[in-house]
Formats: C-alpha cells, sequence, structure tokens
C-alpha cells in the first residue's frame, strides 16, 4: 500500500509578488525549489498563514537567489504582499520505506533567506 507523506515545505515564505495576468502558478526562487526537493511544475498546495486561505497550484522557477515568491493567475487573489505562507509538497511512499523516509524542510525568515533546514518536527507537547 502506497501513503501519501510530505515530501518537501517552505515554511513561512514571504509573498513578494502576485501578479494576476501572468500563468497561473507559483514563482519561486530556484535555489529554494532546490533545497526543498521540488520541482518545476509539481503541484504545490499553498496555506496562507496570514488570511486562512488554502489553495492548489504549481511550481514554476524564479531566478536563483532572487528571493521571489510569486503568486500568478487566480492565485495571486488569494494572497497580498507581506503575506506569510507555507508551501507543502506530498508524495506517495510504500509502507516499507516509511520508517526511512525524511522530508525536506526549510524554514525561512521574512526576507525568505534560508533560517535552518531539516528533517523532522519535534513532537508538539501538550
Amino acid at each position: 500500500m502506497l501513503t501519501t507523506v510530505l515530501k518537501g515545505k517552505l515554511h513561512m515564505a514571504c509573498v513578494t509578488q502576485a501578479e494576476l495576468w501572468y500563468d497561473g502558478s507559483c514563482a519561486i526562487d530556484a535555489d529554494l525549489v532546490k533545497l526543498a526537493g521540488l520541482y518545476e511544475f509539481e503541484q504545490i498546495d499553498i496555506y496562507n498563514v496570514s488570511n486562512g486561505e488554502r489553495f492548489t497550484t504549481y511550481v514554476i522557477l524564479a531566478e536563483a537567489g532572487s528571493g521571489t515568491i510569486s503568486l500568478n493567475g487566480a492565485a495571486a487573489r488569494k494572497v497580498q504582499l507581506g503575506d506569510r505562507i507555507i508551501i507543502a509538497a506530498y508524495g506517495q511512499c510504500d509502507e516499507a520505506k516509511l520508517a526511512d523516509f525524511k522530508p525536506r524542510l526549510v524554514y525561512l525568515n521574512e526576507d525568505n533567506t534560508v533560517e535552518r533546514t531539516m528533517n523532522s518536527i519535534p513532537v508538539q507537547v501538550a
């Protein structure tokens, strides 16, 4: 059986652009795409921490090193410049490999520079 798992995420990315009349997608700094293990044209979910919106789109590449996070097309209506978002991608994993699976988690500062990377999330304490 296959289980859907979080394979990579950009946590607390800051929206730098919103282009209504551009091909629908999310343009992400190519360095950040690589670091999180994402791929151009891969489906992603976006969770807007600033306003609670949740939606699906896909990755397109923005200039490496630019810090760009641009929501385009209809997705541009779901964000404001400066909103903090979580960009998540999921994959399928065979049960036999689940015990060894590690996601690529990238935590970002407000200027979309990398604060830290991890491959696990600490147990939440009550």
